[in-house]
């Protein structure tokens, strides 16, 4: 196992009815902006829940962070918490409203062009205060430091990350995302599936405890999953789901071993050139990478399919194959097409995929930093 810090600051308030808790857990004294999405906290009835919390305190708001959060609409938030002097961020929403909420944290802090924070050329030194209100599981921002923000207007989406922005507490309550659209929790399911093998699936470093760690998280999503789809109010389902995607990002199976992030990098550009759902790029990508690095994952790829799978065979080229197949197969059950043409991308896009991948020095991928411009083209090649 490799040496590491583990520290995650954010308090997280789990259960039924605990959004009424934002009036302890934000401070009295906050001056308050409220941002959320598109719109659909007014009519599941969320947004009554956290202004009824929220009684009596000065707080404004601003919606229409998108999927996707918008550079261009962040910084209309920036602007505003700098001109009414707001001071703390309560964030209602899925990973989108997290992580542009994040950003607006920073930026109000930084005086320089705040694009640079996104490109690497600024580091994070200061940020405000946020927490959140959970309303899709999904990315695990509720309760990491990481933020994903795209410029439209040069199709380029860019991560960044600080422990400055950490949410200070999380409210996650099951019952809120009974309303949500199929898409979006099948998309949940899959991206928290993906953030959990980013972790995973590299090379072994006798980490045992993050591994069986991670094959929980692995299992429980193959488990609820499908209930999610078929059974919309089932408490126990929704409650395992959306506390498994929040432990696949909060740092703690993460630690200690090496870990890939390429099929998110890649994923980010497919998203950016063709405006494909987050969780769609990386059901597209991961089989893929799965296949072209065989080799490299090897061990962890037969441990994948022996304790996941529950898959036993004397050929390990038909347990790693069988791996790859059946975890295409989970996101084509959950309603996640899992090739590009799927989504009328055709080979001819392939080149201009690879092309920004390189403008974005992302050239050197995965736990080996083996995944070149060449190997990222064959493993979109094996995606079609």
């Amino acid at each position: 196992m490799q040496n590491f810090t583990f520290h995650n600051p954010t308090r997280i308030v789990f259960g039924e009815q605990q959004i009424a808790e934002l009036a302890q857990l934000v401070p009295a004294d906050a001056n308050i902006l409220l941002t959320y999405g598109g719109g659909s906290i007014h009519r599941n009835g969320v947004y009554q829940q956290v202004t009824d919390a929220l009684q009596g305190r000065t707080w404004q708001e601003f919606g229409g962070i998108e999927p996707n959060p918008s550079f261009d609409t962040l910084l209309k938030a920036v602007a505003l918490m700098k001109k009414e002097r707001l001071n703390y961020i309560v964030a209602v929403g899925g990973g989108s409203v997290i992580d542009g909420s994040k950003f607006i944290a920073a930026a109000a802090c930084y005086d320089g062009d705040a694009w640079d924070l996104l490109t690497g050329k600024a580091k994070v030194q200061s940020a405000l205060p946020l927490g959140c209100v959970l309303t899709l599981p999904a990315t695990g921002s509720e309760s990491n430091g990481n933020a994903v923000v795209t410029r439209y207007s040069t199709q380029e989406k860019m991560a960044f990350s600080s422990p400055l922005v950490y949410p200070e507490f999380a409210v996650l309550d099951p019952t809120v995302t009974y309303s949500l659209p199929p898409r979006q929790v099948a998309n949940g399911v899959v991206d928290a599936f993906v953030h959990v093998m980013e972790q995973y699936l590299t090379y072994p470093v006798n980490a045992a405890v993050q591994d069986r760690f991670a094959e929980g998280l692995l299992l429980t999503l193959l488990e609820e999953g499908p209930k999610s789809r078929q059974q919309p109010e089932n408490y126990a389902v929704r409650a395992n789901v959306m506390w498994a995607a929040t432990m696949a990002l909060n740092g703690l199976i993460g630690v200690g071993v090496p870990q890939d992030w390429a099929t998110h990098m890649i994923g980010h550009e497919l998203t950016a050139l063709h405006g494909l759902d987050h969780a769609q790029t990386l059901a597209i990508v991961l089989p893929a990478l799965m296949q072209q690095q065989r080799q490299q994952k090897r061990d962890k790829l037969l441990q994948y399919a022996r304790r996941v799978w529950q898959l036993d065979h004397q050929d390990e080229e038909r347990l790693i194959d069988e791996a790859i197949s059946h975890t295409r197969a989970f996101f084509e059950e959950m309603g996640v097409p899992t090739r590009l043409a799927d989504y009328g991308i055709t080979p001819d896009a392939i080149d201009a995929l690879v092309e920004r991948l390189v403008q974005h020095k992302m050239v050197k991928l995965g736990e080996h930093g083996d995944i070149t411009p060449e190997v990222a083209t064959a493993i979109l090649q094996k995606a079609v």
